[in-house]
């Protein structure tokens, strides 16, 4: 029988009776557009992905995003990913979910992406970061798909603070971190995404080795006559000083393989090994 079966995933009653307060809250937040939910999943739904999650096999499918801005590793093929797992991605790309997500960001007619492109599972272990950036603006294989939304919920049980990790939202201006989120058991991230939405996990992560910072991490799309294509872009911190050089360089590849992606319809498997042939993989 299915894990999730008979198990509500996620309790649109509790959260439907909050959509006009969230709405509120969501649009008014500051650098951009977001909220942050605790609780999101039912528990045991989210124990089972764990489980799963745990059992995962270390070379299957994944794809090492590993270059000079950030070190992670993702499994976004449905197929390849476990029962509980790919019936809570389900879930959050059902109409019902998606009409609540575009009732509380304000943004209509949300798309699902079936790919999970740049997206699925996430997980780093120690030494893993991801500089800060504003993700790609449109869907590399769907013309008309403009990215909107991001949608994160963490799987983290017990995570320490000390362990770093945490989630920064920058100014549009790259001035200064506005708000910051740790990555613990439960806690879902959604904000809009744009050409200066900044942000990310910049520092290396202390958490012993072994110890996984991970995530399901969703994308949606609105269909545009003609979508802002950029690539995703790093960018240095204030005070960053010599990485500044880097991380432009790193961009020029990142953009590169954006746009071979884009041409050829190949996937990141692919690119995410020539990235790190030529940015040096890891940075220390």
């Amino acid at each position: 029988m299915s894990t999730t079966a008979t198990t509500e995933i996620f309790d649109y009653q509790k959260w439907n009776a909050q959509l006009p307060a969230l709405s509120k809250e969501y649009q008014s937040n500051s650098p951009y557009p977001h909220i942050v939910l605790e609780n999101f999943l039912n528990p045991a739904v989210l124990d089972a992905c764990i489980r799963e999650f745990n059992q995962l096999n270390a070379t299957d499918g994944w794809i090492n995003y590993r270059h000079y801005n950030e070190d992670k590793r993702g499994l976004n093929k449905l197929d390849l990913l476990p029962e509980a797992i790919k019936e809570t991605i389900n879930e959050l790309n059902s109409p019902e979910f998606l009409q609540w997500l575009s009732t509380i960001t304000g943004i209509p007619n949300l798309l699902k992406d079936d790919g999970l492109e740049g997206g699925g599972i996430h997980q780093s272990t120690r030494g893993g970061y991801l500089n800060i950036h504003a993700d790609f603006t449109a869907h590399p294989h769907e013309r008309n798909w403009q990215r909107r939304v991001n949608v994160l919920v963490y799987l983290n049980p017990e995570w320490k603070e000390e362990w770093g990790g945490k989630l920064e939202l920058w100014d549009r201006k790259m001035k200064a971190c506005e708000a910051s989120v740790l990555p613990v058991y439960n806690r879902c991230v959604i904000f809009s995404t744009d050409a200066d939405s900044f942000h990310g996990h910049p520092l290396p992560m202390t958490c012993p080795e072994g110890t996984f910072r991970r995530s399901i991490a969703l994308y949606y799309y609105t269909v545009e006559d003609n979508p802002l294509r950029k690539a995703t872009y790093y960018q240095a911190r204030p005070g960053d000083g010599n990485n500044k050089l880097l991380v432009k360089l790193d961009n020029k590849m990142v953009s590169l393989y954006t746009s071979i992606k884009r041409k050829l319809g190949i996937n990141d498997k692919v690119v995410s090994n020539i990235l790190r042939f030529f940015s040096g993989g890891k940075k220390r």
